[in-house]
């Protein structure tokens, strides 16, 4: 009972957003003409869809992690069997997607086919996977946006990854343990990453060249020390085009070393409230970016993770923020107008000590009771991050590899030796913890929604730092007793 109540409340209460980079609008999907040419093409093999031996006998009676039972069948016995795989990704990425599900289909030793069907942003294909599970009907597999996790955990849909690791007994340890920490709570995995990405700043070299900058600033801090230079010496028209994105929000947070909510983050156990007003994150925040902005160093370029691309591509601006994903977009629009420079997403101090979340979506496995679809809903998610199949996604995508032994693969390092900006993102990956994971929120969304409005709304001067956190705050944990209070 508890379950469907989740569902109906949610269902009726979440704010669709627009978001973009790691949300609901995916950065593929703001170039849905760009298409694949023929030196992008890779082959994918499924010829080793697991580094591990599959399970031949059925596995019965096995406790999930949530104390209920699950029941997966042997590989002898899918032979016919097809699967629903629900996803957001539009455009290249759907391209991308498309020959990964034909590559499986044509080739895995087991019989099952997989049906692929987009489903629209993020947003729209969570709520009719409300829809549909309201209904007791719905897919076997969906990507879901990080943001939706701790829903995703509390529905009741799910058949937690972990179940079928430990059934399979399949090896993690290749698994980027960055990417998989988001989605692992008390030791359990619950979904398995597959779109990864984090937030990098993008920089103009040939302003920072003229400018005489050599020295990459690390912080909002330390751009606003060289804003003067850029706009004098680099003759930027801005110094940073600044998109107001939750997403971003949450990083200057985990870059403070700091946390978003309670309770770890809510991962401890479920968050009661933010802690971003205490900690004084929040506001350490809102005080470097309006300084940035009363300068004229960050003027109000519009809300989303793509607001700031359009004039640091353009040439206008000097800095911009956005996600790995955004790279080839970006370097195909500034079409060698000016040299890009990448570097880690910015601290609010640079003596700030912490790191970065990721962003992306992952895939979740949902629970139909039936042995057959949940080992084949196994044997597609094994196919989908093998080295061979993640080497080709970062290529055609721009998002992580999430399974280490890609890097090893031709198609990632000339993909690497091609845009060698990637690697920054690899790096800023590999230096940051899994305590930097971020926070689990039911919520999430309207969180967003609300810290947007906020920052505009101090941006333009109809409110002052203290009181936008206080609003952040109050109309967060509102919506979040509201949850608890229903699910309790």
């Amino acid at each position: 009972m508890k379950k469907k109540i989740i569902s109906v409340f949610l269902a009726a209460t979440m704010v669709i957003v627009s978001l973009t980079g790691c949300g609901g609008k995916t950065p593929e999907e703001n170039n849905t003409t760009k298409k694949l040419d023929e030196s992008e093409t890779t082959e994918v093999s499924v010829a080793d869809v697991s580094d591990v031996d599959s399970t031949e006998s059925s596995v019965e009676g096995v406790s999930d992690v949530d104390g209920t039972e699950f029941s997966m069948a042997g590989v002898s016995d899918v032979d016919g069997t097809e699967i629903s795989f629900w996803h957001s990704m539009g455009g290249v990425n759907g391209q991308a997607i498309d020959t990964l599900v034909k590559k499986f289909n044509d080739e895995n030793e087991f019989g099952i086919t997989v049906n692929a069907q987009y489903q629209g942003e993020y947003d729209d294909s969570l709520n009719k996977l409300k829809s549909a599970q309201i209904g007791n009907m719905g897919a076997d597999l969906v990507q879901v946006y990080e943001i939706g996790t701790r829903f995703m955990i509390e529905s009741g849909w799910i058949i937690p990854m972990q179940n079928m690791v430990d059934a399979d007994n399949y090896d993690v340890s290749q698994i980027e343990s960055n990417l998989s920490a988001y989605y692992t709570i008390d030791n359990q995995l619950y979904s398995m990453p597959f779109n990864s990405s984090t937030p990098i700043m993008y920089y103009n070299k040939d302003m920072f060249e003229k400018a005489g900058i050599t020295e990459i600033p690390d912080s909002l801090e330390a751009i606003e020390k060289i804003g003067d230079k850029l706009e004098t010496d680099g003759e930027a028209g801005e110094v940073m085009s600044l998109g107001i994105y939750g997403w971003f929000f949450e990083q200057f947070i985990g870059k403070q070393g700091l946390e978003y909510a309670n309770n770890g983050n809510g991962r401890e156990k479920t968050a009661t409230e933010v802690a971003f007003d205490q900690n004084d994150a929040a506001k350490n925040i809102l005080t470097a970016w309006q300084s940035l902005n009363e300068k004229g160093y960050a003027p109000i370029v519009g809300k989303g993770g793509d607001a700031g691309l359009a004039d640091f591509s353009a040439g206008k601006s000097a800095i911009t923020l956005g996600s790995t994903a955004s790279l080839k977009q970006i370097l195909q629009d500034v079409n060698g107008k000016f040299e890009v420079g990448t570097a880690y997403f910015p601290k609010i101090k640079s003596d700030d000590v912490g790191g970065v979340s990721i962003g992306g979506a992952s895939l979740w496995a949902l629970n139909n009771d039936d042995p057959k679809k949940t080992r084949a809903t196994w044997e597609f998610v094994k196919f989908l991050i093998s080295a061979e199949s993640q080497a080709y996604w970062n290529a055609q995508t721009g998002y992580f590899p999430v399974t280490t032994a890609a890097h090893d693969e031709a198609v990632f390092k000339e993909n690497i030796a091609q845009y060698p900006q990637f690697q920054t993102a690899i790096d800023q990956l590999h230096d940051s913890s899994p305590e930097y994971a971020g926070a689990l929120l039911s919520v999430f969304p309207e969180a967003r929604a609300t810290v947007e409005s906020e920052i505009e709304s101090m941006l333009n001067g109809n409110e002052d730092v203290d009181t936008a956190v206080m609003k952040m705050a109050e109309a967060i944990n509102k919506s979040i007793e509201e949850y608890n209070l229903v699910n309790e």
